[in-house]
């Protein structure tokens, strides 16, 4: 067991280590030589930092937007009740997530070797952070007092998570085909739920010739065909508009947020964030395009000699860089939306949406470019509102229905779309399975 628990801390915990042995493996079947092997597994590991890196930067300048929008409208965390958190949840707990995801990773292998769904799923850190959610789930469904089958509920949710990390590739295969092109690639996040919907709603209510990446502007305007300094200037107005606010608004914590601009004016501040953000971006898709320059040529040495025709599935930010107007008119729509459910569910069921922007981004991102793969720009528009939908109800229920007794405060942050989808399917599938448990 300890030598499960030091794998699943040391490789499937560390993506990056999981990425660089996975190419050095492909690469090593194919018989490259020492150079090729040495320069393609370091190339890849690096461009995957450089997209955590990235990652990172647009983070840090989100962390500086929610909090400030949630200011202007006076936003409070909603009181959770009694719970267990995730410090104590994980100390009790930890062990079973670790190898159930050790466990799922195999599960996915062996499933992609033996169906037709040739999906390998390598985004460690939502692996890790979809099995502690369902466990969250499992465990709030059984009761957090009783003595739990450790052994049994780490063979059930590996089963779940593995088929999951199989499926959810299979399914939005056929509009991530659209959106790059080939056949190459999956998608593995958990944003694929919203994804799969913004895609179907592009193709059913859009108009593919309509593409966010053609539209036309004045000839004085061509500098907005320039992906970074759209993104730039939408965040910038945002973050201008929400510091404006928040300066009249005399919110309470609004002067200790302004205070985090230092000796700089925070509408100044608000402006280098909004520039933070767009770096981050450029720096995700130069990443992006390092890593998949290395891996996927690697992956071919898997595909032919350990399961044929695998293909990697991959980050949100993968498919990024097929439509980076896309993600931007996902993320502000997905924005404008989380607004209006934010008024919807306070004054309806007395809940009070925190908004991740993390999560929205990220999210409503990715459903953006499948959208607009689909459907163009009013394809984007709905997957940018169908996530905000789906976070904005998905945390309801989650926090008040499915796991109110274990970790609510982490669900609050950490869970998404699919988690917030295949919540009640959890759910139900612990009842079933109650008297193995």
């Amino acid at each position: 067991m300890q030598v499960a628990e030091w794998l699943a801390n040391n490789l499937f915990g560390q993506p990056v280590i999981l990425i660089g042995l996975i190419v050095l493996l492909g690469l090593v079947l194919q018989k490259k030589n020492t150079s090729q092997t040495m320069s393609g597994t370091f190339k890849a590991m690096i461009g995957f930092l450089i997209i955590n890196i990235g990652a990172g930067t647009i983070t840090a300048a989100l962390e500086v937007f929610q909090p400030m929008w949630a200011a202007v409208f006076g936003l409070e965390q909603q009181s959770l009740g009694e719970y267990q958190g995730f410090e104590a949840f994980s100390s009790r707990y930890g062990g079973v997530i670790a190898l159930a995801m050790t466990l799922g990773f195999l599960i996915n292998v062996l499933l992609a070797r033996i169906t037709p769904f040739k999906y390998i799923y390598l985004t460690g850190h939502m692996m890790f952070w979809t099995t502690a959610i369902f466990a969250g789930i499992m465990v709030d469904t059984l009761g957090v007092d009783i003595e739990i089958n450790r052994w049994s509920l780490i063979l059930i949710l590996a089963v779940i998570m593995g088929v999951y990390w199989t499926l959810q590739p299979a399914i939005t295969q056929p509009f991530m085909r659209k959106v790059i092109g080939s056949n190459d690639l999956a998608l593995g996040h958990t944003s694929g739920s919203v994804a799969l919907l913004g895609g179907l709603a592009g193709k059913w209510f859009g108009n593919k010739e309509n593409d966010t990446e053609k539209l036309k502007v004045p000839k004085g305007m061509e500098f907005l065909k320039d992906s970074n300094v759209i993104i730039a200037l939408v965040m910038g107005a945002l973050y201008v508009v929400g510091a404006a606010l928040l300066m009249l608004s005399g919110a309470p914590g609004a002067a200790e947020l302004m205070a985090s601009a230092g000796d700089n004016n925070f509408i100044v501040f608000s402006i280098i964030k909004a520039f933070e953000f767009a770096a981050g971006i450029a720096v995700v898709l130069f990443g992006v395009r390092m890593l998949i320059g290395e891996l996927v040529p690697a992956f071919r040495g898997i595909a032919t000699k350990i399961v044929p025709n695998a293909k990697p599935a991959l980050d949100a930010p993968v498919v990024f860089p097929y439509a980076p107007t896309a993600t931007i008119v996902g993320f502000v729509s997905a924005f404008a939306a989380s607004l209006i459910w934010l008024v919807v569910l306070g004054a309806a069921v007395s809940y009070v949406f925190v908004p991740t922007m993390i999560v929205i981004f990220f999210h409503a991102a990715t459903a953006g470019v499948f959208g607009n793969a689909t459907g163009g720009v009013r394809g984007a528009i709905f997957g940018g509102v169908i996530t905000a939908t789906v976070v904005a109800w998905g945390q309801y229920i989650m926090v008040t229905a499915l796991l109110s007794s274990t970790i609510p405060d982490t669900a609050m942050w950490a869970a998404d779309s699919d988690m917030f989808i295949l919540g009640p399917v959890i759910k139900l599938l612990a009842n079933i399975f109650r008297f193995l448990l």
